[in-house]
């Protein structure tokens, strides 16, 4: 059962909507339930005819840090685990394929650490527009499970050696090497951050709007016959990768603050 969920906020200014991931006192961990406001968000937005382009942020210093790792852990019943773990990971390639298909300009404005889920949805959006104080990365590997679902977008995105780097060594990056290899496509002032993305909002706004959804509907066909078996496969391997001791271990070592102690 999926719990309702506050944690998603939508305002709208002239012809920019923002779409503010609300729990900054958990660094913006994606909740089930969020993941589903996310999409409905992205759906109303869709609707919503004088928004012609969407700025997806992050509320506080961090934009977002990948699931909440209190869903994941494990509960009981190893089998209802399981179809949990793989419904979560559908959730979460759901949840990208309607980005990518999302037929409106939708900018990550990136204010602070973008990691494991969190960097996945940056690799969604369009264009990037990122605070000097932001990092990129996928830590997934460090708590025992594989990011699965993103990794196929990072390697579309980025090129497959970039990818095969930062999957396999789990390593975090700041801003400017993000920037120097095309993950964040412009850095900015923290203090400026929103005004610029709702800028390069505005100017969006000034194509014809079906032009826009054309152009994205020919980006989307371009790759997507590929990238969605691909987004498939990974939530495989990623709802497979929660089955693992590895994993076990790696959220009880997060949760309880020490290093962890791989079987």
């Amino acid at each position: 059962m999926i719990m309702p969920s506050d944690a998603v906020d939508v305002r709208v200014d002239g012809p920019v909507g923002t779409v503010l991931l609300n729990r900054p006192d958990y660094g913006n961990a994606l909740t089930r339930a969020m993941m589903a406001e996310l999409r409905q968000a992205i759906g109303d937005l869709h609707l919503e005819k004088r928004v012609r382009a969407v700025i997806l942020t992050g509320a506080g210093d961090t934009f977002c840090v990948g699931r909440d790792l209190a869903e994941l852990a494990g509960g009981d019943d190893p089998l209802a685990d399981m179809a949990r773990w793989g419904a979560e990971a559908e959730e979460y390639r759901d949840l990208l394929v309607a980005m990518l298909e999302f037929p409106k300009p939708l900018i990550a404005a990136v204010n602070g650490p973008a990691t494991a889920g969190g960097a996945g949805l940056v690799l969604g959006c369009d264009a990037v527009i990122a605070s000097d104080q932001a990092t990129f990365g996928f830590t997934e590997p460090k708590r025992g499970s594989v990011a699965g679902v993103a990794g196929p977008l990072l390697a579309h995105r980025a090129g497959a050696g970039v990818a095969a780097r930062l999957l396999v060594t789990a390593t975090t990056i700041a801003a400017a090497e993000a920037h120097r290899i095309g993950l964040y496509h412009e850095l900015v002032a923290h203090n400026l951050l929103w005004a610029r993305a709702f800028e390069l909002g505005s100017e969006c706004a000034t194509a014809a709007p079906q032009a826009v959804m054309l152009t994205k509907r020919l980006l989307y066909d371009t790759i997507g016959e590929v990238l969605g078996p691909q987004l498939t496969s990974g939530a495989a391997v990623s709802a497979t990768s929660r089955t693992t001791d590895s994993a076990k271990e790696g959220i009880a070592a997060e949760a309880e603050g020490r290093a962890p102690e791989w079987p």
